[in-house]
């Protein structure tokens, strides 16, 4: 659906952006990371039509909106990291402004406003100022804002950034919600924990390379064969114990207070024997599972350590 294939963009000597390819499924949320420096925020600027590419092409539905500025407008809707400032707008006045940057028709602007107010859950707000919104709420507006179009793909810069913790979940709601619309979002974000619980994939960009990309389970598996499974038994951690030990393939057991920890670097068939065997010791087992792999221990790895 959205292809980056060959990205190059140089500033003099430097270059930003070194031959960057990327591939992101329709109807898919993808999360954008990487240090400072790393090349996101001007690879999404060039596929926001902001910054012009050295070389290379983005394509969307087989059209190179590098190469077609209407395409471009029509097919994305961008979000940057920081809102603005808008005196004296109230929040319905705001969305007509931006309604009108796209050629609405008047007649359709109220109804296609309410839409999206509700969307994001600021319909009570349609009469207030902007400047009188939280941070949260600016965020969520802005976010409406570049809905206004109907665009296929949303490109957000740091769509969390410096929100609260309860404004952080509404945020992340309402972008689930537009995927289950059909839309298709690339995020870009320091918040990796809900970055790996939100994305259905993730990139890790360093250099202006992508390095990694893919669910963060299947990133986990192309840098390790090693798996970390997690058991927790009813009673009879002792035999549990016991009967691990003796497993050949069973690694690095950690006893935890309710549950045991360790490494398995053998196929699921071997991993269910095992678990038929824990049943057949008669181990009533409360959860037997693979331990989720930690977007930032993948990030720390990747990238050599470096700040984010």
């Amino acid at each position: 659906m959205l292809e980056i294939k060959h990205l190059v963009k140089k500033y003099g000597k430097f270059t930003a952006v070194d031959d960057l390819n990327l591939s992101i499924p329709e109807s898919s949320i993808f999360g954008f990371v990487g240090p400072n420096g790393a090349g996101k925020t001007t690879t999404m600027k060039i596929m926001s039509g902001l910054l012009k590419a050295t070389s290379g092409s983005v394509m969307i539905d087989d059209v190179d909106v590098t190469k077609n500025p209407k395409a471009l407008k029509e097919r994305i809707g961008y979000m940057p990291d920081f809102f603005g400032v808008y005196d004296d707008l109230k929040v319905s006045e705001y969305m007509d402004f931006y309604a009108g940057t796209y050629y609405i028709p008047y007649e359709q602007r109220e109804a296609l406003i309410d839409n999206l107010l509700e969307i994001v859950d600021l319909s009570h707000k349609k009469d207030s100022y902007v400047d009188n919104l939280s941070r949260g709420m600016k965020q969520r507006l802005c976010l409406a804002r570049s809905l206004i179009h109907d665009p296929k793909v949303l490109i957000l810069d740091e769509p969390a950034s410096g929100l609260d913790p309860r404004a952080r979940v509404e945020m992340k709601e309402v972008l689930k919600q537009l995927q289950t619309m059909g839309k298709t979002i690339m995020i870009s974000s320091h918040i990796l924990p809900e970055l790996a619980e939100m994305c259905t994939e993730v990139g890790i960009i360093d250099k202006g390379h992508i390095v990694v990309q893919g669910s963060v389970q299947e990133i986990m598996k192309q840098m390790t064969k090693t798996r970390r499974i997690q058991i927790r038994p009813l009673e009879n951690m002792d035999i549990l114990l016991k009967l691990l030990e003796e497993q050949p393939f069973v690694e690095n057991i950690v006893e935890n207070t309710f549950d045991v920890e360790f490494s398995f670097q053998q196929t699921d068939k071997e991993l269910a024997s095992l678990l038929k065997q824990i049943v057949l010791a008669d181990i009533d087992v409360l959860y037997f599972r693979e331990k989720e792999g930690n977007l930032e221990e993948i990030f720390m790895q990747v990238t050599g350590g470096e700040q984010k």
